[in-house]
């Protein structure tokens, strides 16, 4: 009776169950068969449930905006300077210094050395500091304060646009815009510090000050970097003051010659005094034809540009380079947004393009020397620097330490340096007979509805602005430009900027140097297109790094961006070749310094003034001397010690001790003759300039 009850309780607790007398057992059954109905239930719920979330809108990933870049930008700047303050507030101060090892001034005075010969620092583009004499009313407050190195760039910040307007020089004459007086920084420490802990010459300076240099005997030829050349004597009287230093210190260090260290675009700008110095006035400096005889023992060049560097053709055509394209490809948007109103680049080259030293960077020489559109004298370069061969050469009679010379000369992927421009990897690649032709004849500006000033761009920031865009996309339409043709192309896209810097330098190769036009300065800094001075005993010496990839050519595309006041071409950041290819992200990389071509910086010591050429009637004596680049082996050693890079080279322990030595009385053949690591020598012998 009892369990009667209890099934009965039991039946009215769940009404979903149908309750009949049959007993016990016959709700046992009927319970196990619910269960199984149940569980049938809930695994076509969970099936409806699935094909419902199925058939729901998958949600659209969120777009990327301007913004987000800016945030991404910020964050990352934030949490790595938060990250540098950790560790300098928080780890032992052991560990923060650099070890400090005894440099080539502390040795070489044991060794007995001492201070000889007078030395002239010629520092060179970018890396001299400048300081304002007269500005409009947002500097108020900086007279006499650097504008340009020397920790100065926190002005960026603060005003970045009254920055860049007192930067700039007049578009039209190239000099100072009315109101405005910026100055290069007198002195050693115009240059010795590019930035706080950034060094540039204090390394150098420190070391010859172990040997006796000092004030008397130690000169910095600060300029205004900016300039052409020839305008530094015109507005600042720079060569005539450059002139009498050397003089006065000859005579009084016991009448001993000079020892002149150019770096980068100071060696052209050297190259240009040389000449200058012993031209008559007005145009010269009236030194006559044995000043430079007289006065200079030794002209000991730093990653010479000699030949220029494909750095200045990404610079004035699209404001950028390899680094630049990079972060543009991080954060794409971030510089030319229009909602930050930003316009990074479009700004920075209407300030570039009033400078005219620049320009003098170039390349020189044509295809003769960087090669034609199918011919290069790079061909079959290497470009996986961490798999070279190598074997011994000979350099004529000298001395030549070239056990690693590199000889490999096997790539899948072969670069066709000539193109230094080029619209599309196709056109970078393809036989030349397949490419549209671009000559002079096609530049031909139009004057059509389509210019830009009438869509109501107001001010023209650059000269891109005053282009039809049909003539913009004319010039790029699938071509590629040799070095040549470059010019051509930037007459055509600022016809303005090189109409006012052409007055100033040439790019060509000089046939008869006996031809009176040879005579007018804006050839002087050429060294295809002057003779060096009859001053035989005089010794010139090209140094440089080697072992780093270097800018050689490019390939662009038209930038997306086709609002107003921006630039229409950038570098195709997507563009790779194979593994060991010579193109990554848009750049063809050759041997060089980071910055110069080892061809620019070492074909005048090879072959150009090697020995008596019409550039050297004299035979006045050339020596290679390359530094192979060894990285730092960690972050506590600085920028290192036997570094190659194109700055960091000023730093170098071997280049050091070679200018110690030469200054305090050595010879070339003394400290060693040639010593060459690249392929200086079969490039040269790819290059026939009929001397």
């Amino acid at each position: 009776m009892a369990s009667v009850l209890r099934f009965r309780k039991l039946c009215y607790v769940d009404s979903a169950v149908k309750c009949t007398s049959v007993g016990y057992e016959s709700f046992e059954i009927d319970e196990k068969l619910d269960e199984k109905e149940e569980d049938v239930l809930s695994a076509n719920n969970f099936a409806l449930e699935i094909n419902k979330k199925r058939n729901q809108p998958k949600r659209q990933p969120k777009e990327w905006r301007c913004l987000d870049s800016c945030c991404w930008i910020i964050g990352y700047l934030c949490t790595t300077w938060w990250l540098l303050l950790f560790f300098y507030h928080c780890l032992p101060v052991t560990l923060l210094r650099v070890p400090e090892l005894p440099g080539p001034g502390v040795r070489l005075k044991r060794e007995g050395l001492t201070a000889l010969h007078p030395v002239v620092l010629v520092p060179g583009i970018v890396t001299g500091g400048l300081e304002l004499w007269e500005g409009r009313p947002c500097a108020d407050g900086l007279f006499r304060k650097r504008l340009w190195g020397g920790g100065s760039f926190t002005q960026i910040f603060k005003r970045p646009l009254c920055l860049l307007e007192h930067l700039s020089l007049h578009y039209e004459t190239g000099l100072d815009p009315q109101g405005i007086r910026v100055r290069a920084v007198p002195g050693l420490v115009g240059a010795d510090y590019f930035a706080p802990g950034y060094f540039v010459w204090a390394v150098l300076i420190e070391n010859l000050a172990k040997i006796g240099y000092e004030g008397k005997n130690l000169h910095m030829a600060a300029y205004d970097w900016r300039l052409s050349f020839q305008n530094t004597e015109i507005r600042d009287h720079a060569l005539t003051r450059l002139k009498s230093k050397i003089e006065l210190m000859y005579i009084s260090n016991g009448y001993k010659k000079v020892v002149a260290v150019p770096h980068s675009m100071g060696v052209i700008y050297f190259l240009h005094f040389l000449k200058w110095v012993e031209t008559p006035p007005p145009m010269g400096g009236g030194g006559g034809p044995g000043w430079c005889a007289k006065h200079i023992k030794a002209v000991m060049n730093i990653g010479p540009a000699f030949l220029g560097v494909p750095k200045a053709v990404s610079n004035l055509f699209s404001a950028e380079g390899k680094d630049v394209s990079y972060i543009r490809a991080m954060a794409p948007g971030v510089f030319d947004s229009e909602i930050l109103g930003l316009q990074t680049f479009e700004r920075v080259m209407r300030m570039a393009r009033t400078w005219d030293s620049i320009v003098s960077l170039l390349p020189k020489g044509g295809e003769v020397i960087w090669g034609n559109m199918d011919r290069s004298p790079e061909e079959g370069h290497v470009c996986d620097f961490s798999k070279k061969s190598h074997s011994k050469t000979s350099l004529t009679t000298n001395n030549v330490n070239n056990s690693d010379v590199k000889r490999g000369f096997l790539v899948k992927d072969l670069a066709n340096y000539g193109r230094i421009i080029s619209f599309g990897k196709p056109a970078s690649v393809l036989h030349s007979s397949k490419l549209p032709t671009a000559d002079s004849e096609e530049f031909s500006r139009t004057s059509t509805s389509e210019n830009f000033n009438n869509f109501s761009c107001g001010e023209a920031w650059t000269e891109y602005d005053e282009m039809s865009r049909q003539s913009i996309q004319n010039v790029a339409a699938d071509k590629a430009y040799t070095t040549t043709t470059l010019l051509d192309l930037l007459r055509f896209v600022a016809p303005k900027m090189m109409r006012r810097a052409e007055a100033h330098f040439s790019h060509g190769i000089a046939e008869n140097l006996d031809d009176p036009k040879y005579n007018h300065y804006k050839y002087w800094s050429n060294p295809l297109e002057t003779k060096l001075s009859d001053a035989p005993d005089m010794e010139i010496y090209c140094m440089y790094g080697v072992g780093i990839p270097t800018e050689r050519s490019y390939v662009y595309k038209l930038s997306p961006n086709s609002r107003c006041k921006s630039i229409p071409y950038q570098i195709d950041n997507s563009v790779h070749g194979e593994d060991g290819s010579c193109l990554k992200g848009g750049v063809y990389f050759a041997d060089g310094d980071e910055s110069v071509p080892v061809l620019s910086a070492g074909f005048m010591c090879a072959k150009g003034w090697r020995g008596r050429t019409r550039f050297n009637p004299s035979g006045i004596a050339t020596y290679i001397r390359e530094y192979r680049h060894k990285p730092p082996t960690s972050l506590m050693e600085g920028r290192g010690i036997e570094s190659g890079s194109h700055v960091d080279i000023m730093g170098n322990f071997a280049l050091i001790e070679d200018i110690m030595r030469v200054a305090a009385g050595a010879t070339g053949d003394e400290i060693g003759g040639d010593q060459i690591h690249s392929d200086i020598i079969k490039m040269s012998e790819r290059i026939n300039l009929g001397i």
